[in-house]
């Protein structure tokens, strides 16, 4: 089983906006997820600000944390994300392993996530150079809506897992999909326990060239910790 603070860092603040009566969509999910699919055939990298939001609803309990978020190769996936606030904190997946690096404790947590690589993933690239095909292997897919999100115009999806492994985790995935990039402007993640998760991306770039150091974690003298 993943870790709630494996997939906080990994997954990734709007509140997401109040969903009015449901309009008749100009667009049908079929037109939808062959956009994404084009989209996803010429993706090669993504640079976007992220704001990334946990709710624990028992507690009523409301936490933030802002960044960039860095993305390439879909074929073999390499995600940075650098938090900046209200702490600094580097999150980087790439080749089935994940490393956390915490600059405050100069501490790296290092993860190897082969046997949960479907599962991350899943989680991680979810409208990032996602196969149509592949969603609605994985997922009951169905459109809400189309939403204007923070003055963007969204189609958001509705997406139910298929798999027991998956619902263990996650109940259902809201997916406010940009009629621009047909690439994710928010993802909203739905624990079995009622609290969830928020993935907000603004100001996104795609397929602008990025330098291998993008994905490297700079922590010399750092102790490196091997988690589970």
């Amino acid at each position: 089983m993943i870790s709630r603070t494996l997939l906080t860092a990994a997954l990734l603040a709007a509140v997401p906006a109040d969903f009015a009566w449901p309009r008749q969509p100009k667009s049908d999910l079929g037109q939808v997820l062959e956009r994404m699919n084009d989209a996803a055939k010429r993706l090669k990298t993504v640079t976007a600000n992220l704001d990334y939001t946990t709710v624990t609803v028992l507690v009523n309990d409301r936490t933030t944390e802002h960044g960039q978020f860095f993305f390439q190769n879909p074929k073999n996936p390499e995600i940075m994300i650098n938090f900046t606030s209200p702490d600094s904190k580097t999150f980087l997946y790439r080749h089935n392993e994940a490393e956390i690096y915490y600059p405050k404790l100069n501490r790296v947590e290092q993860y190897n996530l082969q046997q949960q690589s479907g599962l991350i993933q899943q989680f991680l690239l979810l409208g990032f150079g996602t196969d149509a095909n592949a969603l609605k292997q994985n997922y009951d897919v169905s459109m809400i809506d189309e939403q204007d999100l923070q003055g963007e115009s969204t189609i958001v999806l509705n997406l139910i897992p298929k798999q027991p492994q998956v619902r263990s985790q996650l109940t259902k995935i809201q997916l406010w999909v940009s009629e621009d990039s047909w690439l994710p402007a928010q993802q909203q993640f739905f624990e079995p326990d009622g609290d969830y998760l928020i993935a907000y991306y603004t100001d996104t770039k795609v397929n602008r060239p990025l330098p291998g150091s993008t994905f490297q974690i700079n922590a010399p003298g750092a102790q490196r910790v091997k988690k589970r």
